[in-house]
């Protein structure tokens, strides 16, 4: 555990420790609790892709932007209706405004992430705890089976250019991890076989996701989002996988019945 490869390993546990404590909290007590640990996470979030992408770092403008993200999202949460979707769009469109590296890809990101945590407090109101700990869970244990197999295995990677450290055998060991963590759930609850298949298919959206972040990182010259998560890098270094997870699973949500009997 000494060799260089190794050597993040110890600050990334401990923020790991202390963000599944936080989280797990947060997501048991529901309510308001959780809904500003969503607010919290989304204003961080679109506050590292102003700075990375912005031209001028530590501007206001980023935190501005942040705090818009958090109204738009309240809004969208507190009107009905076509109309208020269109809030999503809010903090994709101000950071068009003034110099931006990424136009294009920076709305794009910028709406998913918005969207994700619509989606995340959509699914919690909707069918309980359970969701979001399957969701965490499966996320998580697809990118620790990842970390582990990958470094220790090693082997051919993924997309060289875009992320040097992601293996093909760090790839397969999250989709084996997140089937897993979906048997568990089966045998907990037992409500369909769509655990089944539905975590392996959300751990392979998240690892799309984890290269996503990967190649906006390397196409703006940047190493981690920012340094607010000490192990981690910043909150879309965190949660780049979760996010598109939510995504994926907030659209199958529309067309699919869930494995969970709702609130």
């Amino acid at each position: 555990m000494t060799s260089e490869k190794w050597q993040d390993l110890r600050p990334r546990v401990l923020m790991a420790f202390v963000m599944a404590i936080v989280g797990g909290a947060a997501v048991l007590s529901g309510g308001l609790t959780f809904k500003l640990l969503v607010l919290g996470s989304l204003a961080a979030m679109i506050w590292e892709l102003a700075e990375i992408t912005g031209l001028e770092a530590g501007s206001k403008k980023a935190f501005a932007i942040a705090i818009l993200s958090v109204v738009s999202l309240i809004m969208v949460g507190e009107m009905s209706g076509p109309i208020a979707m269109l809030w999503l769009f809010a903090p994709s469109l101000v950071l068009q405004i003034g110099p931006r590296k990424l136009r294009l890809w920076v709305f794009l990101y910028g709406f998913i992430i918005i969207a994700s945590c619509f989606g995340l407090m959509a699914l919690r109101n909707k069918f309980g705890f359970e969701v979001i700990l399957w969701l965490v869970a499966l996320v998580a244990v697809s990118d620790i089976a990842g970390y582990f197999v990958g470094r220790s295995l090693g082997g051919i990677k993924v997309w060289p250019k875009v992320s040097p450290k992601k293996t093909w055998s760090g790839t397969v060991a999250g989709w084996i991890g997140a089937i897993f963590v979906g048997l568990v759930f089966f045998w907990i609850g037992a409500e369909g076989y769509e655990f089944l298949w539905l975590s392996p298919l959300l751990a392979l959206s998240g690892q799309v996701g984890d290269m996503v972040q990967s190649a906006l990182k390397r196409a703006v010259g940047v190493k981690d989002s920012s340094n607010l998560l000490p192990g981690h890098g910043g909150f879309l270094d965190r949660f780049d996988a979760l996010i598109f997870a939510v995504l994926l699973l907030s659209f199958l949500s529309h067309l699919m019945p869930l494995p969970f009997s709702g609130v």
